[in-house]
């Protein structure tokens, strides 16, 4: 019985209820009994001189008439007022062990959904619900109970994604490869420089595919370490302006340089600060048609220094927006990663880097045809 009862909060609640029922019981009855004397004893006294419990247990050994008829009078109300008084606690008893039931069965009934539902989600169906009912603590339980399961199979569902596009991107190298090398194999491709050039960069591809979703797992895992230190961010302008210039005038393209004079120094790691950047300033310059140019600048916002990498490229639709930062997410579908230059998870990156510094990052576009704006801010250093 004991166990019985350790293992199961409704015994436990029931019990629980019980108890202070009959705590109250035992309270009213000793506070009856102790009351009930004086209390009869003052108002007999109403009666007039010779009816108080004194003068009356007195007369009552002297006679049997008079006033000694009043204290059988109280032993009789005693006795009635006991009996009343225990079927009262009786009565107060199985009412309490019906409600105690009834309410105990109210908070574990949709425990046990709860506690049903997680076991389901246990087993991986993560479309599992529990039913909302009311605004007390146990609904908004439940509340969060659904909130964390849908969580969880968004999750799923960009695991069973990833893998799929990882599959799909590591396959193509992989073909090129196989490919070619049974080509050499059946001698019809030929065995020069121009082929092996050809099956080396298929596997320089496939190797930056693989270093990249090294560092995407890294950084979502909180793994990456951070040298955070006070950064000019002017200087990691310049910076990105050196490293990409000349491809930038291969192109002919123009990048500007826009920070803006007497901006306070960022919190952040200037290598992955560089980093982003130059990814940002990549994809600009690889949607930028020849003659267009590109605006790196940086202001001071609310939320800190708000650099944006503006291009008069080629633009975003406004429904692809929202998925910009996605793993692996293309607008044109039909583009190859070869033709794009990437594996398709830089922006991924480049959003997860800054938010592990604290920012935060977003792109703005009017629409295809109209080039597009990358966001990011950083906090100011202290």
């Amino acid at each position: 019985m004991s166990d019985y009862i350790r293992r199961h909060l409704g015994a436990r609640l029931l019990l629980s209820y019980l108890a202070i029922v009959l705590v109250g019981a035992i309270v009213l009855v000793i506070t009856s009994q102790s009351v009930l004397p004086t209390s009869f004893n003052r108002h007999m006294q109403g009666l007039g001189p010779g009816f108080g419990m004194d003068q009356m247990m007195g007369a009552g050994r002297q006679a049997q008439g008079g006033p000694g008829m009043t204290a059988q009078l109280y032993g009789d109300f005693r006795a009635s007022f006991n009996e009343a008084l225990s079927y009262a606690v009786l009565a107060a008893v199985v009412v309490a062990f019906v409600l105690s039931l009834v309410l105990s069965r109210s908070i574990i009934s949709p425990l046990r959904r709860l506690s049903a539902a997680s076991q389901r989600i246990a087993e991986g169906r993560y479309d599992e619900r529990v039913q909302v009912n009311g605004s007390d603590e146990l609904a908004h339980l439940a509340a969060r109970f659904n909130q964390m399961a849908e969580k969880l199979e968004q999750v799923e569902s960009m695991r069973r994604q990833l893998i799929g596009d990882v599959s799909h991107e590591l396959r193509t190298p992989l073909t090129a490869i196989k490919g070619s090398m049974e080509g050499l194999i059946d001698g019809v491709l030929p065995a020069d420089a121009a082929t092996f050039e050809q099956i080396h960069a298929e596997a320089d591809r496939l190797n930056r595919l693989v270093d990249d979703l090294q560092e995407l797992s890294r950084v979502e895992a909180g793994a990456t370490p951070l040298d955070l230190k006070p950064v000019d961010i002017a200087a990691v302008l310049q910076t990105v302006g050196k490293r990409l210039g000349n491809r930038f005038e291969t192109r002919h393209i123009t990048l500007h340089l826009e920070p803006v004079t007497g901006l306070p120094r960022v919190l952040a790691d200037e290598d992955r600060t560089v980093q982003v950047l130059t990814n940002l300033a990549g994809n600009a310059l690889q949607y930028t048609q020849e003659g267009g140019s590109v605006w790196i600048t940086a202001e001071r916002g609310k939320d800190g220094v708000q650099v944006s990498v503006r291009d008069t490229g080629i633009g975003i639709p406004p429904e692809h927006l929202a998925h910009i930062f996605d793993r692996f997410y293309r607008v044109d579908k039909s583009r190859s990663r070869q033709a794009g230059g990437g594996s398709g998870i830089g922006l991924t990156i480049a959003r997860a880097l800054v938010e592990a510094q604290g920012g935060r990052m977003w792109v703005a576009s009017e629409g295809q045809g109209h080039g597009s704006t990358f966001i990011f801010t950083l906090p100011v250093a202290k």
